[in-house]
């Protein structure tokens, strides 16, 4: 029996044949893009085929649930991926939306059986999301193309 090395570091990913959507939210754009970026890069470097990715933008996290809960019930997907940034600010609108968005995703992941990577960072400041767009980015790819290729053994 084969067990995945859920450290992150495994060389064997092969994403062929698997479709994933991607939400990215707008708001904070130059990070988002970036994270994005990042994303599709290794999505492709893992054998997925851009004909068969589908990536939409959404205005902001609160907005991210929404189209993953439509492409999770489209049943057209091995695995989604949510993209956005959200950055403290002086009032409780950052807990809100950080909290939200989290608990929506995660509950959409459950009650479809469906892969979600959550690539939503939450940070104190610019800096230190500009410090984890790519990486980050890069993460929720691997996590969707490992996860799904799981799924499939497991179902």
């Amino acid at each position: 029996m084969h067990q995945a090395d859920i450290s992150g570091t495994r060389n064997d990913l092969d994403g062929s044949g698997l479709r994933i959507g991607v939400v990215q939210a707008r708001f904070n754009p130059a990070i988002t893009n970036a994270l994005a970026d990042a994303c599709m890069g290794e999505l492709q470097s893992l054998h997925v085929s851009t004909s068969r990715i589908q990536h939409v933008q959404v205005p902001g996290a609160l907005e991210v649930p929404v189209a993953l809960a439509a492409m999770a019930q489209s049943g057209a997907f091995d695995a989604l991926i949510a993209l956005g940034c959200i950055i403290r600010g002086e009032t409780y609108h950052f807990e809100l939306v950080a909290n939200e968005s989290g608990a929506a995703i995660t509950r959409l992941a459950l009650d479809h059986h469906l892969p979600i990577a959550n690539a939503i960072l939450t940070t104190e400041n610019e800096a230190q999301a500009i410090a984890r767009q790519i990486d980050k980015g890069r993460d929720a790819a691997r996590v969707a193309v490992e996860m799904a290729l799981l799924m499939k053994t497991l179902t």
